[in-house]
């Protein structure tokens, strides 16, 4: 069984395992350390499997909205709704903080993705034109808004 739970600094080496794992550029140790202890805008969750770290999301929670930074899981916990798991702790997190929409950018190669993140109502709002460094590829980008607070 898979447990999400809130990302802490003792996690930062089977994050780094799998930011590794899932990313050509990817964060340092250092970044995470940032995150973990200096940005008050930060939210992390990981996926384990026992004691092992499968998987992360994060996101950044900037005045009424949220920024996605990253979802990875590894490759063998894909297709297992690990993804999805980590997906729903993010959105739960903004409708408890009452924000208004989150949003991110994925590969605009990055069908999997893009299925994920639509599945849970975000849709393509723009681009981003050679947004990630390692292939020069465009990034989509892609917002939900939370209907509840839009309507107040």
């Amino acid at each position: 069984m898979i447990d999400i739970m809130p990302m802490t600094v003792e996690d930062i080496d089977g994050v780094l395992e799998v930011e590794e794992s899932c990313f050509a550029i990817a964060w340092t140790r250092e970044d995470f350390v940032r995150e973990m202890t200096q940005n008050k805008l930060a939210v992390y969750f990981v996926a384990k499997d026992g004691e092992r770290i499968v998987g992360y999301a994060g996101m950044w929670h900037v005045v009424t909205e949220g920024q996605i930074t990253n979802v990875a899981v590894m490759d063998e916990y894909r297709n297992r709704k690990v993804g999805s798991a980590l997906m729903e702790a993010l959105i739960k997190t903004a409708e408890e903080r009452e924000m208004i929409g989150i949003t991110l950018e994925v590969k605009i190669s990055n069908y999997p993705a893009q299925k994920l993140y639509s599945k849970y109502g975000f849709k393509p709002e723009g681009f981003r034109k050679n947004y990630y460094k390692d292939t020069n590829e465009d990034a989509i980008v892609m917002w939900k808004y939370f209907e509840s607070f839009m309507s107040e």
